[in-house]
């Protein structure tokens, strides 16, 4: 999978978007809050936009970042879908499955995923099978909280150890993302035990790892990390049952 697609909201093209996803199968889309949020949450206008689900869950969220990144999200992950099918944003139901796996009703043809922090959306979109993404602050602090030991295999923590410290924080963040993604994509969530499967270390491919650090995947997963807009680490999680397009073992982070 190539680098993730910026979209800048309003008019802009989504071209690049299209042809990622008809020539390679897959594409991560990012874009900023405030490039897709609507001047007025509340206009009555976004029901259509949003759908009947996702609107009555609106109208009983408070004013807040929340809020605007619930809808900016949404609006993101049905502009993207749509651009791909050539339809109109509002004719696609969104929907979700029991662990909050969205999913577009009544259409097979293609598998979506969405993150959201701060500032930054993170929309994933493949034909070729299943996806899941996921975003963090790259600067987030994790490390020294007890979190790799929730988050982290044996064989993981001895190559965090091995990481220039200053670097340390930054790939536990990255260790994080990519666990939620493929979480995400097999639709377990957090109720997947992280410490049960882990990943290489920076430098190479990224491969999913047992916990003593062999491999665990085959072919038809892939992985994917890369640091956007120099603040934020994205990953994508990409199961391609039909060995498509891409690298059998997945793409180094960048």
């Amino acid at each position: 999978m190539e680098q993730p697609v910026r979209h800048r909201g309003g008019g802009g093209s989504w071209e690049e978007v299209r042809d990622a996803v008809a020539v390679r199968g897959s594409c991560v889309v990012y874009a900023d809050v405030d490039d897709w949020v609507p001047a007025d949450v509340g206009a009555p206008e976004l029901a259509a936009e949003l759908g009947a689900d996702d609107h009555a869950r609106l109208v009983r969220m408070p004013a807040s970042r929340n809020r605007d990144r619930f809808v900016a999200a949404r609006l993101l992950l049905k502009a993207a879908a749509g651009a791909v099918f050539g339809a109109p944003p509002r004719e696609l139901e969104l929907a979700y499955k029991p662990g909050g796996r969205p999913y577009l009703r009544g259409i097979d043809q293609l598998e979506i995923g969405l993150s959201h922090t701060e500032g930054l959306l993170v929309v994933g979109l493949t034909r070729v099978g299943r996806i899941g993404v996921d975003t963090e602050p790259a600067d987030r602090r994790m490390l020294e909280l007890g979190t790799e030991h929730k988050a982290c295999t044996p064989y993981e923590l001895e190559c965090l150890e091995e990481v220039p410290p200053e670097r340390r924080n930054r790939d536990l963040v990255r260790l994080w993302t990519l666990k939620e993604a493929y979480s995400k994509a097999i639709s377990q969530g957090l109720r997947f035990r992280f410490t049960e499967f882990g990943f290489s270390p920076p430098g190479g491919p990224i491969r999913m790892l047992l916990p003593d650090g062999t491999p665990r995947t085959g072919r038809e997963w892939t992985f994917h990390s890369w640091l956007v807009e120099d603040a934020y680490t994205v990953s994508a999680a990409v199961k391609d049952p039909g060995f498509g397009e891409g690298t059998p073992s997945g793409s180094s982070a960048s």
